[in-house]
């Protein structure tokens, strides 16, 4: 165990060029691998996935490339990979590919999230918990946070507003291994510094990311031959909630429509759209009130992660009940039950309010990044008071899933995106 324990404690040499050149025609893209002077020593990446993979982060340096008329993100818009000594206000243990990746994945969702402050708490590179607020950057963090208050352990946080005091002083009542933002207020800094581990982490270039969100960046998948599939990355065409479709079909001449969200609706399905950028495909992500309820992710089946998810809301619910009321997690209070009347008694309460509020998923929207196959997972959420849901569209059971929110009472409403938004 002591080996595995200093497993972690170790930074792995890599043996990576300093320069990466990749030609893709008559195009040269240039890459320059990213160190650190950290405590007087030079460091790369920590390590990569695992703390036996060497890995090294690269920044593109020169070239420009241009496909179909579509130009891409070039030198000088750099974020992650443009991190200098300057923006590792605290190092902690300096940064593994994990951590950045996850820091990554925040600036993926808050790209489209511009309009109003916003927190992204990111595990193993999915979203914990994400909530915008246009009250205050503080609100949106600890709705983030309570969304999913167990999950968040050890996470990364990604905020897109200068972190002021009252943020800082909310974070530091949990325990988490990075925090990035484009600014710090002093004093907010100061806070976050008495937790000697953790990374902060300016970036800047956070106030650009509206001006990059139209343009696509070049994505490589690695084969285990050693061959590479190359794609543009995903450009989500919902910017505002006019950019929503109708949910219209037809079938044997009979034409179905949904009902169209109410503004409220619409701001909710907005920014789940906006998240579900960055979550594991096949998902679905339940919101209210501008903040994540339940995040289900990279399930085999679409009724099936509507299910999962459903099960995960009601955890949390009760979680949050019991981290209240009792001052321990649920599963602690389930371990309690079995010896004390008590805390069984405390228990059953709980798990009865919880059952009563279904969840908290009652007056939520849900968008699913991909179409419904079948009405079995929209039956589902309806079932849970789901009001407006959002989804690409383009099953032929289409008019079989709209008939699922028009039979409602009272009546869901229900818009198409018009793309998929899968991540694999």
């Amino acid at each position: 165990m002591s080996d595995l324990k200093a497993m972690y404690k170790t930074i792995q040499q890599d043996s990576f060029p300093q320069e990466m050149t990749i030609t893709l025609g008559a195009t040269k893209l240039v890459f320059a691998k990213r160190t650190w002077t950290l405590d007087g020593a030079e460091k790369g990446l920590r390590y990569g996935e695992n703390p036996d993979q060497p890995a090294a982060l690269y920044e593109l340096r020169e070239g420009g490339l241009e496909l179909d008329g579509v130009a891409f993100r070039g030198p000088g818009k750099g974020l992650v990979s443009s991190l200098t000594e300057e923006h590792m206000l605290q190092a902690g243990k300096h940064p593994g590919k994990i951590n950045l990746t996850d820091v990554d994945n925040g600036l993926n969702m808050l790209q489209y999230l511009g309009a109003k402050p916003a927190a992204i708490i990111l595990k193993h590179n999915n979203p914990s918990g994400a909530a915008w607020s246009a009250e205050s950057l503080c609100d949106a963090f600890t709705k983030a946070f309570a969304s999913d208050r167990i999950a968040a352990f050890g996470g990364t946080i990604v905020v897109n507003r200068t972190l002021d005091v009252s943020t800082a002083e909310q974070i530091n009542t949990a325990y988490f291994e990075v925090v990035a933002a484009p600014d710090f207020e002093p004093a907010a800094l100061d806070i976050l510094k008495s937790k000697k581990n953790l990374r902060i982490l300016q970036i800047p270039g956070i106030n650009n990311l509206a001006d990059l969100a139209g343009e696509p960046f070049l994505e490589f998948k690695s084969l285990i031959d050693g061959g590479q599939i190359l794609q543009f990355s995903f450009r989500n065409r919902i910017l505002s909630a006019d950019d929503f479709l109708p949910a219209q079909a037809e079938k044997d001449g009979v034409s179905v429509t949904a009902r169209g969200p109410n503004p409220k609706e619409a701001d909710d399905l907005l920014f789940a759209w906006a998240v579900e950028a960055g979550v594991t495909s096949n998902s679905v992500i339940f919101v209210r009130d501008g903040a994540t309820v339940a995040i289900g992710t990279g399930e085999q089946d679409r009724v099936g992660c509507v299910q999962i998810t459903i099960g995960k809301a009601y955890t949390k619910y009760a979680d949050g009940l019991c981290f209240k009321e009792q001052g321990c997690s649920v599963y602690e209070l389930q371990l309690k039950a079995q010896t004390d009347e008590s805390a069984a008694k405390a228990l059953a309460d709980i798990e009865k309010r919880t059952a009563e509020a279904k969840g908290g998923l009652a007056g939520t929207v849900l968008v699913s990044d991909g179409f419904f196959p079948f009405r079995d997972g929209v039956d589902l959420a309806v079932e849970q008071g789901v009001t407006a849901i959002a989804q690409p569209g383009g099953s032929i059971r289409d008019t079989e899933v709209i008939g699922a929110v028009n039979e409602a009472s009272p009546q869901v409403a229900m818009v198409f995106t018009g793309q998929r938004s899968f991540k694999h």
